[in-house]
């Protein structure tokens, strides 16, 4: 069964967090949470970097402390897109479309 990169593991400590963002440079690592707060308006958690010590945040979604996205749950793998995604997806195409009929007219 395929699993959602941004679903929750279960390995994580409850003052630590994985970056599961697949494309993020530091997917797949592990940081302690200094904290997890409303910033820039969103959930952000906050992390001190290593080696420099410097205060770093993500956003919560692109971590193992996110909350599940329901569909994705139900899906089970068994789907990549969104009904709203692939409505975004189809408007993106009919524009395009429209786009090259009026530049090769």
């Amino acid at each position: 069964m395929n699993k959602a990169s941004t679903t929750p593991d279960g390995t994580d400590r409850a003052d630590s967090f994985t970056v599961t963002h697949p494309f993020h440079p530091l997917a797949g690592q592990r940081f302690d949470l200094v904290v997890e707060r409303a910033a820039w308006g969103e959930s952000r958690v906050f992390f001190l970097e290593p080696g420099s010590g410097k205060l770093k945040s993500l956003p919560t979604a692109w971590t193992s402390r996110a909350t599940p996205d329901p569909f994705l749950r139900l899906a089970a793998g068994r789907t990549i897109l969104r009904l709203v995604d692939l409505r975004a997806l189809a408007e993106l195409l009919h524009e395009l479309r429209g786009i090259e009929r009026a530049s090769s007219s």
